[in-house]
């Protein structure tokens, strides 16, 4: 019988451990945050006469970090109550109550060092049938793993939140070669049950799937923006639902995530993936580390790509990325995007911009281009199959379609032919499905759809959730009782109709 998680641990109080904790509380797990010991009492606690052998100096790290979730924007918590299954402490004095809980999640500094020591630490507490995760956003699992004793890898894996962690869908889980199958599926089972996330097996490579293609396609894009001149107005209108993105497009999703995050991820590749072609991609333009260097970090340091004035006009500036100076807002105007309105079709919508002959169509062409051709060649490096990488891009950054689904929303053949004409060349698994005459890199099949594979004519059924019904898989299998241009019944089976 698996074991339940009935009691968590998070070692780190920082944003994201704090918004991880918060989101064990909202499943109604309680939880123990533990957080370093502040090097001396602040000028409040020393007023009061305490010293740094207080428990209210000694938590005070993880005790604040918690309280603040209160404040927080969104919300992180269900409801204020929930507060009350969040206990503090810190890991000095109370490192030894991990061997009370199911799972312990180590939140902390993306530093190697310092989170293998952290973990060695753990390691002697845990309890014999409890789970150690890291949550890394892209550091090697298997190098984290030497600091733990053989029998605990087996229980060691990483698990990739994305924040916020609330309203995120997506949780990356990357086992190392140790990790016992049976713990996988148990915190697969958590997370997707009782934490309501999009769960993506994801293999120990830098920045995993979700992060890999996503920052490669918002570094392709200031890449692209800087050679072709245009302002960051111009490419967030052309990064954003013109292109099936959230609104938050390239520069408002940079200052979202941060910018020295952003910074950090994108060198994690460079570093680390020393075999990937599109390496120097990864290398940050210089007004990126300018803008870190100086401080501009996003929503965090009050500003970055934008800045919003407060009072009466709220205006929103715009940063100058020469100067690093503010200047006032200006519209992004394309014909291309005024040509879209008047098309229902998202697929259509997406085929004519990529299809003109202007700026708009060329800058909108050649960052598409080079993210499907980057996701298609680090399938079987990063994924094994496509639904893994198009799941992830759409849970992790919110895309409509991931790469590969947007691929067929172009077309299938004529894309791989535009691309070929273009010069990009193609991996294997690509040229094969295109010589079998293959009209889609999905394919509908009895009982559910498959997605490609890097082993050319390869195919992987996609995963399918089963407490959900696909009803567009009901209709394909014959399962329509009646339609009108309305609506349409369904046969679910055992005498139930779906409307």
């Amino acid at each position: 019988m698996r074991k339940h998680v009935r009691r968590a641990a998070v070692l780190g109080s920082g944003v994201m451990g704090s918004a991880i904790a918060a989101h064990f509380a909202n499943a109604g797990i309680p939880s123990l945050v533990l957080d370093i010991v502040p090097r001396e009492p602040s000028a409040a606690e020393t007023s009061a006469g305490l010293s740094l052998n207080d428990c209210a100096v000694r938590d005070r790290i993880a005790r604040e970090s918690v309280q603040a979730l209160q404040k927080t924007k969104p919300a992180p918590l269900f409801s204020a109550e929930r507060l009350a299954l969040i206990e503090v402490g810190n890991l000095d004095d109370d490192i030894a109550r991990l061997k009370e809980v199911d799972w312990v999640v180590e939140v902390i500094k993306e530093d190697m060092a310092i989170k293998k020591a952290v973990l060695g630490q753990a390691a002697a507490h845990i309890g014999p049938d409890a789970i150690l995760s890291s949550n890394t956003s892209g550091l090697s699992l298997a190098a984290m793993a030497e600091a733990l004793p053989p029998g605990l890898r087996k229980r060691f894996i990483g698990t990739h939140f994305f924040n916020p962690p609330r309203y995120m869908k997506l949780v990356e889980i990357i086992p190392t070669v140790d990790t016992d199958p049976e713990a996988l599926a148990r915190i697969e089972d958590f997370c997707r049950v009782r934490l309501g996330k999009g769960i993506v097996v994801a293999k120990d490579t830098p920045n995993f799937i979700a992060n890999r293609i996503g920052v490669h396609a918002m570094m392709i894009t200031l890449q692209a923006m800087e050679e072709m001149g245009l302002t960051p107005e111009e490419v967030d209108a052309l990064t954003g639902p013109a292109v099936g993105r959230p609104k938050t497009a390239t520069f408002r999703l940079a200052d979202l995530v941060g910018l020295d995050t952003l910074l950090h991820v994108a060198r994690n590749v460079y570093d680390a993936a020393g075999n990937d072609e599109s390496r120097d991609v990864f290398l940050p333009p210089a007004f990126l580390t300018r803008m870190v260097d100086k401080g501009l970090l996003g929503r965090k340091s009050g500003g970055g790509f934008y800045k919003k004035l407060e009072g009466d006009k709220r205006e929103v500036l715009t940063l100058d990325l020469q100067t690093l100076e503010y200047r006032a807002g200006r519209k992004a105007s394309f014909p291309e995007l005024e040509a879209q309105k008047a098309i229902e079709n998202p697929a259509e919508r997406l085929r004519t911009l990529i299809a003109g002959k202007g700026k708009a169509s060329q800058f909108a062409w050649k960052v598409l281009a080079e993210s499907l051709v980057y996701a298609s060649r680090r399938l079987g490096e990063i994924a094994d199959d496509a639904s893994s990488v198009d799941r992830a891009i759409r849970w992790g950054f919110n895309w409509t379609l991931g790469p590969f689904e947007l691929w067929d929303a172009l077309g299938f053949r004529a894309t791989f032919e535009r691309l070929k004409a273009d010069g990009y060349a193609l991996p294997a698994w690509v040229a094969a499905l295109y010589d079998s005459g293959a009209t889609s890199l999905y394919r509908a099949e009895e009982g559910g759809v498959a997605s490609p594979t890097a082993k050319p004519g390869v195919l992987s059924k996609v995963p399918v959730d089963p407490r959900a019904l696909d009803f567009m898989i009901l209709k394909k299998g014959g399962g329509v009782v009646r339609t009108n241009p309305g609506a349409t019944l369904l046969d679910q089976g055992d005498g139930v109709l779906g409307l």
